[in-house]
């Protein structure tokens, strides 16, 4: 997110004793179209302006709830249910403005969920199409038939096949029918799309990103993008991440996001058993493994370029192998890449 330095008192650093215990999850922004060698914007959508003021001049030193992680004699699990009840209170808030424009879809993505309606009308599609084919099997097994009849027999069934024809008539032309709409559907569908594309174009300049990380052995475990960027909504994030929570996820740090506090998301660690954390306000560092990765992540594109979404994610299917495999200074174990560590913590 581009944090600046720090002058303030740093917080005990402890990490979780077992991968997939806790997460640490961050929202990135990035331009739609990015040029080789541009520095990328520092930009914090999340919470929906930069926090940059920090307060001078104390009497005293400060005391702040991440100061539990100093004290030895707690484990990782004890330390961080501490600073989860002394931090409840951040959770507790009265919605604004900003968190009900968050949990309601933009018109142009009520526009988008039409896409469950086209899946719908491409299934029924499919089943029409099963039913022609059979039926044109069967007269086409009628014909045959009639065909290989004697003089006589033929004679005998001919109203029957006369019948029949005129039926394949009927239904002939009721495909055709058929045809002639779906061309106008696909039409209407297809000038629907170009049109949201060029108005989303317009108005949404950035892409979001979100990046999760486990917070014991920092493998990237996911990146999911987000076309709407600026506008993305809380159960669309939710939505992503859920493919990709640790089966045995204990802790979920994130910072006080509006698309972090809202009922949505509350509703998420209720159903899946875990425990929010949200980072203490004006110190992003709580959650420096998200905001240290975002920076790593911007550096890695800034020498890449891309002008669409699509272009962007091919180069982010690339990033957590690369990120994986290479050496971690911050580990237990320095030298040793994430996912090596993540084999040998089980030796340990």
């Amino acid at each position: 997110m581009g944090w600046g330095e720090k002058n303030s008192p740093r917080s005990p650093a402890r990490s979780a004793e077992q991968p997939g215990q806790a997460i640490n999850i961050d929202l990135c922004y990035v331009p739609e179209r990015h040029a080789l060698q541009e520095k990328l914007p520092a930009v914090s959508g999340s919470s929906g302006r930069l926090v940059v003021e920090r307060i001078h001049g104390q009497a005293e030193e400060p005391r702040w709830p991440g100061q539990v992680f100093s004290e030895a004699d707690l484990d990782y699990e004890e330390a961080m249910s501490q600073y989860a009840e002394a931090t409840q209170d951040r959770l507790m808030h009265a919605p604004t403005e900003k968190d009900i424009e968050l949990a309601a879809p933009k018109r142009w993505r009520q526009e988008w969920d039409g896409r469950a309606e086209r899946h719908q009308v491409l299934q029924q599609r499919k089943q029409e199409n099963r039913v022609w084919k059979v039926a044109k099997a069967q007269w086409r097994e009628t014909r045959l038939a009639f065909q290989g009849f004697s003089r006589t027999e033929r004679h005998k069934q001919k109203a029957a096949y006369q019948e029949a024809a005129r039926s394949w008539q009927r239904l002939r032309q009721q495909r055709q029918v058929t045809q002639q709409n779906r061309e106008r559907e696909n039409l209407a569908w297809h000038q629907r799309n170009q049109a949201l594309k060029i108005g989303e174009a317009t108005t949404c300049p950035w892409i979001a990103i979100l990046v999760v990380t486990d917070n014991c052995t920092r493998q990237c475990l996911g990146l999911p993008v987000f076309r709407s960027g600026s506008k993305l909504t809380s159960p669309e994030m939710i939505v992503a991440l859920q493919t990709l929570l640790p089966p045995h996820l204990q802790f979920l740090i994130s910072d006080q996001g509006a698309h972090f506090r809202s009922t949505a998301f509350a509703q998420l660690a209720q159903d899946q058993d875990f425990i929010h954390i949200p980072v203490y306000r004006h110190r992003p560092q709580t959650n420096g493994i998200a905001e240290r990765f975002v920076l790593t992540l911007k550096n890695w594109l800034r020498d890449k370029s891309w002008d669409s979404v699509t272009g962007l994610e091919d180069w982010l299917l690339q990033f957590p192998s690369s990120y994986n495999n290479r050496p971690h200074q911050s580990l237990p174990i320095p030298g040793l890449s994430p996912n090596e560590f993540a084999q040998r913590i089980w030796l340990m």
